[in-house]
């Protein structure tokens, strides 16, 4: 049998909600993506169901959010289960309950309108890597497939086949205490938010239409010696068991589990193959943080992996996906750590979940731990100069005005481009730096927009200024340079997007981001 052969500038391996997210990312980025996915079609579970406040920025300045319709925002969430207001500087605080079967498909026709190919019922059996790119052998529906790439990203999971077939280091604890779930149709129970009983911890929410999602963990219960996902009639037994009510006469839409397991990879780039989502870090799914940890992870890849596919920069800026990403999945898989211990453990976690709650009465401690996990207080070591606050940090989210007309901040990013905003009349000469890189970045001249009641209302993150003279935004949201500073503006140009182009070839890549992409402020 001749083998089918298929090839791209980056094959990304899975076509979850991560590896949708990549893929759209580097078309925006005018890369040729491939993406490749086991399943035959998108997931019916419903798994991850929370988008934090971060998640739903980047979503925003993608302008995707209408795509979502209007879900419900919980403005209470949970540090190990107890209570968190999550009201931070952002306009879109707390927790957005979209069920992963939604944000899936979302993202993949968003992947799929950007030209991105996503070819379903092939599932990664070799890999093998050199200078040049990496090549890998897939068993399709009709036979092998071999396929060839620059670049390969993992986006498999926690499971990930391209982790196994690499030899990745994955270093960490595997699980020892668990969460049984299952969404079940036909029961009524009392709603739960993390309900300490004397045998164990138990959750019940009911959705709008009907489904009730019950968790139940019994304390002391080993994961460990388990070998096989959970059914129906384990969770019912453990729930009785917990609560004493029967939920048995139910049907279940949907059974699973998950431990504490915490595990993080070594390296998040092997050469040409990089890693992203649970396929680079496994935590448990605390707090709704997993799946939007993965989503962000992308969002800082892709348009990194795009430059250096369409070589406008060195290979050397992949490093920085690591260096930034690693990081922050650290300090996520920590907060974990803490809240399972809180979650789950027993009377042993009954004086320190005391004093979380009497810490959790300072605002101070309360708005640090919101942030945290709302993703709202990440800052990059950008290389941009010191002294200015916003540097690393996201790009705020404040009411402008350009041309006339009135935008967001956000918005202003749905190019997917680097973005140089200026903010004051004297711009000729930071214009004229930028010219050179015309072919790569938008340039924005805006002003502050009139104050609205919405624009001073507590915790919508809307100002009438961003604080700062100009500033350069990577297409992540991340500031890299700001006026006043002491780093030129010509410098970090280079830094993070490359070498100027020769002005004959400047605004040849336009065409490479589809046009109602390029300009969305615009209307």
């Amino acid at each position: 049998m001749t083998a089918e052969y298929l090839e791209a500038e980056v094959v990304v391996v899975g076509g979850g909600p991560v590896g949708l997210m990549l893929a759209a990312e580097l078309r925006l980025g005018g890369a040729d993506v491939l993406v490749l996915e086991t399943r035959g079609a998108p997931t019916t579970e419903s798994r991850a169901s929370t988008l934090h406040a971060r998640t739903m920025e980047i979503l925003d300045s993608r302008g995707l959010l209408p795509a979502f319709g209007s879900p419900p925002r919980e403005v209470r969430g949970h540090f190990g289960g107890i209570g968190l207001d999550l009201t931070l500087p952002s306009a879109h605080f707390g927790q957005w309950k979209v069920p992963q079967t939604q944000t899936e498909r979302v993202l993949q026709d968003w992947a799929q309108s950007l030209g991105a190919r996503i070819t379903r019922l092939h599932t990664l059996r070799a890999l093998r890597t050199s200078e040049q790119g990496v090549e890998a052998v897939a068993a399709g529906p009709h036979g092998p497939v071999r396929i060839r790439a620059r670049y390969l990203v993992g986006c498999d999971g926690e499971d990930s086949t391209v982790r196994r077939l690499l030899g990745a280091h994955f270093p960490g604890q595997d699980a020892h205490r668990e969460l049984l779930r299952a969404d079940v149709a036909g029961i009524d129970v009392p709603g739960r938010r993390f309900e300490r009983l004397p045998r164990g911890l138990a959750v019940a929410a009911r959705r709008g239409d009907g489904v009730t999602r019950v968790m139940v963990h019994e304390f002391g219960r080993d994961a460990a010696t388990r070998t096989a996902e959970p059914d129906f009639a384990e969770v019912c037994e453990v729930w009785q068991r917990v609560t004493g009510e029967d939920i048995s006469s139910g049907t279940p839409l949907w059974v699973n589990s998950f431990g504490d397991a915490c595990r993080q990879l070594t390296g998040y780039r092997h050469g040409r193959i990089l890693f992203a989502g649970d396929a680079a870090h496994r935590q448990m799914p605390i707090g709704g943080q997993a799946l939007n940890l993965g989503l962000q992870d992308a969002h800082n890849l892709g348009w990194k992996l795009a430059a250096t596919v369409r070589g406008r920069t060195p290979q050397t800026l992949l490093d920085t996906y690591h260096t930034e990403r690693h990081a922050v999945g650290r300090r996520v898989l920590a907060n974990i750590k803490v809240q399972a211990q809180l979650l789950l453990g027993g009377a042993e976690a009954g004086s320190p979940r005391a004093l979380i709650t009497e810490l959790l009465a300072s605002p101070k401690v309360r708005g640090h731990l919101a942030a945290m996990i709302a993703g709202l207080d990440i800052r990059y070591d950008t290389q941009g100069g010191a002294g200015h606050p916003l540097l690393g940090a996201r790009l705020p989210h404040v009411d402008l005005m350009v041309r006339q007309r009135r935008a967001t901040s956000t918005a202003l990013l749905r190019s997917g481009r680097p973005l140089l905003l200026t903010l004051h009349p004297e711009t000729a000469a930071l214009h004229r730096d930028a010219k050179p890189w015309s072919d790569r970045i938008i340039t924005v001249a805006a002003t502050p927009a009139p104050a609205t009641d919405a624009a001073t209302a507590p915790g919508t993150g809307t100002s009438t200024g961003i604080g700062a003279g100009a500033v350069l935004v990577r297409p992540d949201g991340h500031v890299v340079w700001a006026q006043p500073g002491d780093t030129p503006l010509r410098a970090a140009l280079t830094c993070w997007f490359g070498p100027p182009a020769a002005q004959d070839t400047a605004a040849a890549d336009h065409r490479l981001v589809p046009s109602s992409f390029r300009f969305a402020f615009e209307g």
